[in-house]
């Protein structure tokens, strides 16, 4: 039996914060995405201890389809997390969640914005390099499981204040 890919509308999008309640999904799509992957326990904290994490969920049709976070601290935000579910992967949804995340970075008063990404993982590098983030150094070793290097990235987020009026 052939598996259908679940379909993605403009109407069945949306992005939300993250509830305790959305952990076992996180869990599973970092299993699917990562080699070292954050445990529950490690969300829970971020979600309750965490002063300066924020996560949001992609939710398509009740189902969580991706998830981003980042840490806020003075003007800049630090990317922790972005993956999106395997059924979802290969439709533009990953850079969705990431210019949302930003939109909401920048609303939240910061003007950059940082992340790490494996080396070897080109298809990330394209995706943040055609949201705006450039290469500005390596972290050598810096992923535990096999000692990778990590590719330093930022960008400049556009002008938005918590104070604005409407987009």
């Amino acid at each position: 039996m052939e598996q259908r890919q679940p379909q993605t509308t403009e109407n069945s999008l949306v992005f939300r914060s993250m509830r305790m309640e959305d952990i076992p999904y996180i869990c599973e799509i970092e299993q699917e995405a990562f080699t070292t992957p954050w445990t529950k326990g490690a969300f829970e904290n971020e979600l309750t201890n965490n002063q300066f994490a924020h996560y949001m969920i992609m939710d398509i049709e009740g189902e969580v389809a991706g998830y981003g976070g980042m840490w806020l601290i003075m003007e800049e935000a630090h990317v922790t997390n972005v993956a999106v579910r395997d059924t979802y992967r290969g439709r533009k949804l990953g850079e969705r969640l990431l210019r949302e995340l930003m939109k909401t970075a920048a609303f939240l008063g910061a003007i950059r914005m940082t992340l790490e990404v494996r080396a070897s993982n080109y298809v990330a590098q394209n995706l943040y390099e055609k949201v705006g983030f450039r290469s500005v150094g390596v972290r050598r070793g810096y992923y535990t499981d096999n000692r990778e290097d990590a590719v330093i990235m930022w960008a400049d987020l556009p002008k938005r204040r918590k104070d604005s009026l409407g987009d």
